[in-house]
């Protein structure tokens, strides 16, 4: 197995990746991105680094003989005039500010040619651990009902049409009616945003309707910024009154499975893979 270099944002997703490598006896060692990064991932052989560091990265990635990267986690849209550049990341900057004005996909496909550039491999997350995205059909004991279909399939044609327009992965739909599409904030703060319209237009606790659809954009780079939910994904969607939620099969990431399961079935939603 060649050695993995982890360039670990934010959230449980790297966590995650890091203790699958240990379990699995994978090499690897964890670039930590300062102000994002889980402080549980200094547990791991790494180093902590600034988002304009690509020279520290680069020279610790070949220091641990890394011949493969996996970028995974949050990372906020950075702001270029606060980044404090090594003088490799000095070269790099212009570039990524070019891209940035494209769009995020273009700014993540920019990122990830820079390491090409360097020798080093590109792996998604869903690569590293293959159980990690979502399979076709129910994932857990609730499936949708006759009534929620149509709502599954509006949620997937928004959140596919915004995603062309690489504005974001995510919508709600709640009969019909389209309650919320995903742009900056992500995914939990337009649930929260959701919770607060008014009973008559979406679900709640006693009467659940509507549904959570997350999806790839057209365009985007599969390797990285996959759809991801967890948890908190689904708590949030229960507080919103949704039914459920709907992603691709094979292209929605579920971090920590068995607890996503095991909410989901406590509260009563269901988690649903389509066909791409």
């Amino acid at each position: 197995m060649r050695k993995l270099g982890l360039i670990a944002g934010g959230g449980a997703l790297p966590v995650e990746l890091a203790a699958h490598c240990q379990a699995a006896g994978r090499p690897f060692s964890v670039m930590r991105l300062r102000s994002f990064a889980e402080p549980s991932l200094a547990d791991y052989a790494g180093v902590e680094v600034g988002l304009g560091e690509f020279g520290k990265i680069f020279k610790a990635l070949r220091a641990e003989n890394c011949e493969v990267v996996c970028f995974a986690g949050t990372v906020d849209r950075p702001d270029f005039a606060a980044i404090m550049p090594d003088l490799r990341g000095m070269a790099v900057i212009p570039g990524l500010i070019s891209a940035a004005r494209q769009g995020d996909d273009a700014l993540l496909r920019r990122v990830l040619l820079e390491f090409e550039k360097e020798g080093f491999e590109v792996e998604g997350a869903h690569e590293v651990v293959g159980e990690l995205t979502l399979p076709p059909g129910p994932l857990g004991a609730h499936a949708p009902r006759p009534e929620d279909r149509p709502d599954i399939d509006r949620a997937l044609l928004v959140a596919r049409a915004i995603g062309n327009l690489d504005v974001g992965q995510g919508a709600v739909v709640c009969e019909g009616l389209v309650l919320a599409v995903e742009a900056q904030e992500g995914t939990d703060a337009m649930l929260r945003r959701v919770a607060d319209l008014p009973e008559v237009i979406r679900g709640t606790a006693e009467a659940r309707r509507g549904v959570l659809a997350k999806a790839p954009k057209p365009i985007q780079e599969t390797r990285v910024d996959l759809p991801t939910i967890g948890v908190a994904t689904l708590q949030r969607a229960a507080r919103a009154g949704l039914a459920g939620i709907v992603g691709e099969a094979g292209r929605l990431l579920i971090v920590d499975r068995a607890a996503v399961i095991a909410c989901a079935d406590d509260l009563g939603l269901f988690v649903l893979g389509v066909e791409p």
